[in-house]
């Protein structure tokens, strides 16, 4: 039986941060099997790793870099927050991929899958991190599904910077990687995840169509430059602007199917680029056909809320009276402080944990702010960008 326990703190000093936070959760018995590491990108990841084996010899380490943290503490976006969770007990598989792109990431992810299912055949969820930047998050899904079916619910993030689109982090045991992917494989019957994302942005405009795209590299937008003709329309200067300049205030909107719509809440999924290349090539989070259209969007305060609320009525209906033994959580870095100020952020937190909680405490709880998230929509592991996901593990 796997068992789970969280901590988060907001610390200069790494090791410093790190050793308070296993102290936190796990008390004088740091024996473990994994330890999973959210840290923003003023940290050092080197010494984290470090710190973690020494405290856990026998542990498996994996993380990310983000840009802010939620723990069952609250939420933090400065440069040196840390949060952990680590997991207990049996079975548990992990595995990861190096150099992981948008050209190679359905086969670096079946790779990854043929991993985990060598090591634990009776796997039922995946706990999934990949690199923020340059990755076909579709494939991702797609590879990993070829190996276990759709049936195994995949959830997780993709790695961030502080919202400057340059460069993000993964850890895996002693090493830290820049463009790599890690999976933590469950077959503990006894536990099962219920997951669900909101955004509550609109799409506002008239479309931008795609003319001339390569996999996930859109070349052309209307006929001209994609770079140049998305930051037109958002009011930018193309030679100046920085994907972290269109982040807050450039989300892209793909048309859903109105069954889908019905149950996101939103007639559109949101997408993010994250890197852009001189000739005015962007690089697009999923796979992309010539011919889709793109609208750009507002964020809509009010409907932001109550889609959380919702949300979060419809899991807790789910549980039917359960309370989670442990919550993931993937936050979009625009929803932090880059959107609210920080009484409205913390309202936004609290809306989600509080549903979860027992008698005002949240459960072990584990979430970032990082480019991208993954849970289920229509019954089917999706990519999501610009939400707020939440991934409540309970106990059968």
């Amino acid at each position: 039986m796997i068992n789970f326990f969280s901590a988060s703190t907001r610390m200069g000093d790494s090791r410093n941060a790190i050793r308070e936070c296993m102290d936190a959760a796990l008390g004088t018995n740091k024996a473990c099997d994994v330890v999973i590491v959210n840290a923003s990108v003023g940290h050092d990841y080197q010494a984290i790793i470090d710190e973690v084996r020494a405290l856990a010899p026998g542990a498996r380490v994996l993380g990310s870099s983000c840009c802010g943290i939620v723990g069952s503490e609250g939420v933090s976006e400065s440069m040196k927050d840390v949060a952990i969770m680590a997991l207990r007990g049996k079975p548990l598989a992990v595995a990861h991929v190096d150099g992981i792109n948008g050209s190679n990431a359905y086969a670096k992810s079946v790779e990854m899958a043929g991993q985990l299912r060598a090591a634990q055949p009776g796997i039922n969820m995946i706990y999934f991190l990949a690199s923020g930047i340059d990755i076909a998050n579709d494939r991702c899904i797609a590879g990993l599904e070829s190996v276990f079916g759709p049936k195994v619910t995949i959830f997780g993030a993709t790695s961030s910077d502080n919202m400057r689109g340059v460069v993000s982090y993964q850890m895996v045991d002693d090493q830290v990687f820049e463009h790599a992917a890690w999976a933590v494989g469950f077959a503990d019957p006894t536990l099962q995840v219920d997951t669900q994302a909101t955004h509550g942005f609109v799409a506002v405009g008239e479309p931008l169509t795609v003319t001339k795209v390569e996999g996930t590299r859109i070349i052309e937008l209307d006929g001209k430059p994609a770079w140049q003709q998305y930051t037109a329309r958002l009011g930018l200067n193309a030679a100046t602007a920085t994907c972290g300049d269109t982040i807050p205030v450039g989300a892209l909107a793909e048309c859903l199917p109105v069954e889908l719509a019905a149950e996101y809440g939103n007639s559109h999924i949101l997408r993010v680029v994250t890197k852009r290349e001189a000739d005015g090539t962007m690089h697009y989070p999923t796979e992309i056909q010539n011919g889709s259209q793109l609208w750009l969007t507002a964020r809509d305060e009010l409907r932001i809320f109550s889609d959380m609320d919702r949300m979060m009525s419809q899991m807790t209906a789910r549980a039917g009276g359960r309370l989670p033994v442990a919550v993931f959580h993937a936050d979009c870095l625009a929803r932090g402080r880059f959107l609210f100020n920080r009484v409205m952020k913390e309202e936004l937190v609290s809306r989600m944990q509080y549903p979860l909680s027992r008698d005002g405490v949240p459960p072990p709880w584990l979430g970032m702010y990082g480019f991208g998230e993954f849970a289920r929509l229509g019954g089917a592991n999706t990519y999501h960008n610009y939400t707020t996901a939440i991934y409540a593990i309970y106990r059968k």
